[in-house]
């Protein structure tokens, strides 16, 4: 699970570690949001209706949130299919909808990603071109709060450099598929034998 501010970079990071890393799969949140320049249905968001949205937030989803006035969530059946088949699921979430997963997903490995200073945070934020003025100001207000949750996740990467910033994700999926409790069943005890 990817978290952090709006602005810090999560999504380009994401892709570029989908890109380097095989056997990762992205969840595809739903929101309520309209779709931007060159996004696509199903790839990027399930893109519904507000009405759409209230009907699959309990039933539906793992984690739902209200984000800068639009919904977005995590379905269910998605997640724990992937999973079920043995790939690993890279969610990239908002911090109200990571404090969910991680109630449901308690030994996911969770990383917060920070901007190496909120001047750049800013500037990026700005940079986007798409939002208006008070659009800013309540990101970056949110960004402010947001940025105090890192303590609840395993791991921080500073995009600083996005070169480095994949690496060090990369880096975390690899130590995570390590993990002794995370090799299939049987595996070390078959060595033994």
């Amino acid at each position: 699970m990817v978290s952090g501010p709006s602005g810090v970079g999560k999504t380009t990071l994401v892709d570029r570690l989908l890109e380097a890393e095989a056997g990762l799969v992205e969840s595809v949140s739903t929101t309520t949001r309209a779709p931007r320049d060159g996004e696509v249905p199903g790839h990027d968001y399930f893109f519904v209706t507000r009405d759409v949205f209230e009907q699959m937030k309990d039933r539906e989803l793992i984690e739902w949130a209200e984000v800068h006035g639009e919904f977005y969530g995590t379905p269910r059946r998605f997640i724990e299919q992937e999973l079920e088949d043995g790939r690993d699921v890279v969610l990239n979430i908002d911090i109200q909808g990571g404090d969910s997963v991680r109630m449901a997903f308690p030994d996911a490995a969770t990383v917060f990603i920070l901007p190496p200073s909120f001047a750049a945070l800013e500037e990026r934020i700005r940079g986007r071109g798409d939002l208006t003025e008070k659009a800013i100001e309540t990101r970056l207000k949110n960004a402010r709060k947001e940025i105090t949750a890192c303590g609840n996740y395993s791991y921080i990467v500073v995009n600083g450099d996005l070169e480095t910033a994949v690496r060090e994700l990369q880096a975390i999926v690899v130590a995570e598929r390590c993990r002794r409790d995370r090799k299939q069943d049987g595996f070390i005890e078959n060595l033994a034998t």
